[in-house]
């Protein structure tokens, strides 16, 4: 480990890795540091992922494809489905991953581009000098090293233990910091291609159940509710623990893993002089479903590629970052994230009587195009009293 780099990335999550790949393709020197001893473990993710949007950064290898999803169901309060079909629920969900080797994948590649990976180091705290970013002080072999970049990229999940240190507010509202609980479980009575949602404050309140098929007989199976909902004897954990007593007395755990994930709006501003947060890091994940390794992956290549401008013009000030800040927000991304997070207030405070009767009306949907937009749209044509609800999306419905 050299004492300078181009860029130092912190996290080597699928953002981090996207920033490392990129910035080293474009001939930067690169540094990513990984707290963990071994890349992508462990797993807090449902591991879903579109395969139009994954397309847009890797050649798919099907060794680290579970299985590929062809429809999406979901099981209101009372019981009742409403079933997207293949067309469109394919092209949205795409694939679950298998974590463990995408993440692995991705960081051979930037490996390979050209960037230093260093495992089970950490850094301990920022370089910051006048108000400036300058690198990190970082732990690695039972010592500290100093580090020093002209940018540091941010990618250390909702945790953010560095941007903090960069005194950048990164405080997740308890109520907007989902909590989760997630089993691997096997020997289990599933669909192997439809992944399926369980919504309703009896289930997981202010929140969802997910079963994400991994083969036959196997699946993610998690829940995530409001942090504010949590507490003794009604925790994610003994939701889940009591779904699964219920729907698959039968099955067998392999894993289990505890953790958290933002559902609030993204930070504020998502840079500083000599810094870009990325990821979990910056709140990007999607309100509404908590996912968040496409959003990940592309604010991870764009914080890559406006650092390599800035580097060649020698000012990686606030102002000359801030072309990663303005254009992720304009992006179709960022424009998703806004509106969800609308979406998914007005959703978490319905009674589950109001989503029985609005999964009720419909049980199959046929779209040419799925997003969140157009399922909402066609939830409206049952539900025209639903408009009163949306009214503060209404411009988007012109």
């Amino acid at each position: 480990m050299k004492n300078l780099y181009d860029v130092l990335i912190i996290g080597a999550g699928p953002g981090g890795a996207l920033a490392a790949r990129t910035a080293a393709e474009k001939g930067l020197s690169v540094c990513m540091i990984e707290k963990r001893p071994a890349i992508g473990t462990p797993v807090r993710c449902a591991e879903g992922v579109s395969k139009e949007l994954l397309a847009q950064f890797v050649e798919v290898d099907p060794k680290w494809i579970s299985t590929e999803i062809r429809g999406a169901k979901i099981v209101s309060p009372d019981g009742s489905e409403m079933y997207l079909n293949s067309e469109i629920a394919g092209n949205e969900v795409g694939y679950v991953l298998d974590r463990k080797m995408f993440d692995r994948e991705l960081v051979w590649q930037a490996a390979n581009a050209g960037a230093e990976v260093y495992v089970k180091t950490r850094a301990v705290d920022a370089i910051v000098e006048n108000g400036i970013v300058c690198g990190a002080n970082i732990e690695t072999g039972g010592k500290i090293h100093e580090v020093r970049a002209s940018v540091v990229i941010a990618a250390d999940g909702v945790e953010s233990k560095f941007a903090r240190w960069c005194g950048v507010d990164t405080t997740v509202p308890v109520r907007e910091l989902e909590t989760c609980a997630q089993y691997l479980m096997t020997g289990i009575d599933i669909d192997p291609h439809t992944t399926v949602f369980y919504i309703g404050n009896e289930v997981s309140p202010e929140g969802y159940v997910w079963v994400f098929p991994k083969g036959d007989g196997t699946a993610n199976v998690g829940m995530g509710m409001s942090g504010r909902k949590s507490g003794d004897g009604h925790r994610p954990i003994d939701y889940i623990n009591k779904f699964v007593a219920e729907k698959f007395p039968d099955g067998k755990t392999i894993e289990l893993i505890i953790g958290g994930v933002s559902v609030c709006r993204p930070l504020e501003c998502t840079v500083a002089d000599g810094l870009i947060i990325i990821g979990d890091a910056a709140r990007v994940s999607d309100p509404i479903t908590g996912g968040g390794i496409y959003n990940a992956m592309y604010t991870g290549s764009l914080a890559a590629e406006v650092a390599a401008e800035c580097i060649a013009k020698k000012n990686c000030t606030k102002s000359a970052l801030m072309r990663y800040d303005q254009e992720w927000r304009a992006s179709r991304m960022g424009k998703a994230l806004e509106r969800n997070y609308i979406i998914k207030e007005i959703f978490v405070n319905m009674s589950d009587e109001k989503l029985n009767s609005i999964l009720d009306s419909v049980s199959s949907i046929n779209l040419q195009e799925f997003s969140t937009l157009t399922l909402i749209k066609e939830l409206l044509k049952h539900n025209p009293r639903l408009l009163m609800d949306l009214a503060p999306l209404k411009k988007l419905f012109r």
